[in-house]
């Protein structure tokens, strides 16, 4: 295929670098001669790097060198080129000007692409001669190692054309997933869930950034932070993504933006690339603090005080198991002894709850967490009533409590319904749920999308069928019903699959289905 790019900047590069390497004749066109110029000595660079790290042969890299075109000119006559890939700055007035002059230019056959990540592509359609030659197809960068590509029909876009963009992405190597032309696409959207979340949690002083993603690491695997991904990526650019897509879909409460970001943006702190951000860095600061040092006294007798919720049954035994391995004195009985320190099971509920129904010492009750941990971390939820002292004693003897030679990290929060990482993930897969009931994306698309686009352990549906579509529902309306919030309230998704004995992955039976 003779496929022709305009726009030559990071986005125009990854995808020339990523076509011609499959074997395509890649014309590279931008306003900026000398931007063109730049593009293909990088490309020539990348795939000599290629060469030399065993990833492809010389001759693989010759061959993709000589499939790239320059051109003097981005609306020269192409009699010729099959694709046209618009890669140019985000602003609609501009992609329009491309593509009216490409229509110009180039045969009423050429199928055209907008790779635009915010906007809707209906509207850039909606701008040429022909709306239905047009559809989106947004790359991720870099593009190269990014390998997913979001494929979005817009209004009027021909049936023929998907299909036709699909083949070629699974055909370069990339996964394919077809998205509706909403706000966000899919991997932007899905994406709200954890950022807004963490903001929330950030926003109520359960816990400071360094904690909020030290959890989120070691306890639900996440390869980064939501704190440390807002720097990377920039928080100018992450909160005007979330504020596009909180109005695309008419202010949904699940969406909500914080009303932190606004004034850090206005104040530069967008993150790695001024220096600072959540965190500061350079001058050998990079990201967060160290963890603060385990102190207090890891001999204190424990009461591990049962919730008696089917939801937190596995996690009560695993930690009495953990504590008496660990030689920590465990009380059992009616209830604790005056030097006790009790340590309550949370799941969508708040331990301040626990204290009040159960008669639990507020001095010395503190919240656990239930999700299974996947590194080495326990979570402490203290209370306004808390005493420091029975507090730094309880984080003592959960980091002895580990298991094996390394003591566990413990992170130590505000008392809040859930847990840090239980509001995280119920967020997460509620949004990739609402994704899925809106018939935005299909289930698994939406599980590949995230994964491969955000690098999460698990797709969001998959995450909720680990928990179990019970246990998600139960978390949800806990979450709900202890805060008032409706960001918390539960999915139709999780609430239809618990009531049939679906798993959260299962797309179910349409009306379509029905039809014959």
């Amino acid at each position: 295929m003779r496929i022709r790019i305009v726009g030559a900047g990071a986005m125009g590069r990854g995808i020339a670098q990523w076509a011609a390497s499959a074997g395509h004749t890649v014309e590279l066109g931008d306003v900026r001669p000398e931007a063109v110029t730049e593009a293909l000595e990088f490309v020539t660079s990348m795939l000599d790097r290629a060469v030399a790290k065993g990833r492809t042969t010389p001759a693989d890299r010759d061959a993709a060198v000589a499939r790239l075109v320059a051109l003097a000119e981005p609306w020269a006559e192409g009699p010729d080129v099959e694709l046209a890939i618009e890669a140019v700055r985000e602003d609609l007035e501009t992609k329009a000007e491309v593509f009216g002059k490409l229509e110009r230019a180039l045969p009423a056959s050429t199928v055209f692409a907008t790779n635009t990540s915010s906007l809707s592509v209906t509207r850039i359609a909606a701008t040429l001669q022909d709306p239905s030659r047009l559809a989106g197809l947004h790359f991720f960068n870099p593009v190269p190692l990014m390998r997913i590509v979001e494929v979005v029909p817009g209004a009027a876009t021909h049936p023929e054309i998907p299909v036709l963009l699909t083949e070629l992405v699974e055909g370069c190597g990339h996964r394919a997933v077809t998205v509706a032309d909403t706000p966000g696409f899919l991997v932007n959207h899905a994406g709200r869930g954890l950022v807004t979340e963490a903001l929330a949690l950030l926003e109520e002083s359960v816990a400071g950034p360094g904690e909020i993603d030290r959890i989120a690491r070691d306890v639900l695997g996440l390869r980064m932070g939501p704190f440390e991904l807002m720097d990377l990526t920039g928080l100018d650019v992450t909160a005007a993504v979330i504020d596009s897509i909180w109005r695309g879909f008419r202010y949904e409460d699940r969406l909500r933006p914080s009303f932190l970001t606004p004034n850090r943006v206005v104040a530069g702190l967008h993150g790695r690339k001024t220096g600072r951000g959540w965190y500061a860095y350079g001058d050998g600061v990079s990201g967060p603090a160290p963890e603060s040092a385990v102190t207090g006294d890891a001999d204190r007798p424990v009461f591990p005080a049962s919730a008696g919720r089917p939801e937190t049954a596995s996690y009560e035994e695993e930690l009495t198991a953990s504590l008496e391995a660990a030689g920590v004195r465990v009380e059992r009985g009616a209830g604790p002894s005056a030097e006790a320190v009790v340590l309550v099971p949370v799941w969508g509920t708040p331990v301040s709850a626990a204290v009040a129904e159960g008669g639990l010492p507020r001095e010395r009750t503190f919240g656990v967490e239930v999700l299974p941990s996947a590194g080495r971390r326990r979570v402490l939820a203290v209370t306004a009533a808390s005493d420091p002292v029975a507090a730094r004693d309880a984080r003592a003897v959960l980091s002895r409590a580990g298991g094996g030679d390394e003591p566990y990290g413990v992170s130590v929060v505000r008392d809040t319904a859930g847990s840090v990482a239980q509001r995280l993930l119920s967020s997460v897969v509620a949004v990739g749920c609402s994704i899925a009931e809106r018939s935005l994306a299909a289930p698994a698309d939406i599980d590949l999308a995230v994964t491969t686009g955000l690098g999460y352990p698990a797709g969001p549906l998959a995450w909720g069928e680990r928990i179990g579509a019970v246990r998600m529902l139960a978390l949800q309306r806990a979450l709900h019903t202890s805060t008032g919030d409706p960001r918390h309230r539960p999915t139709r998704w999780i609430t239809e699959r618990a009531a049939l004995g679906l798993a959260v992955t299962d797309p179910g039976t349409s009306p379509a289905d029905c039809l014959g």
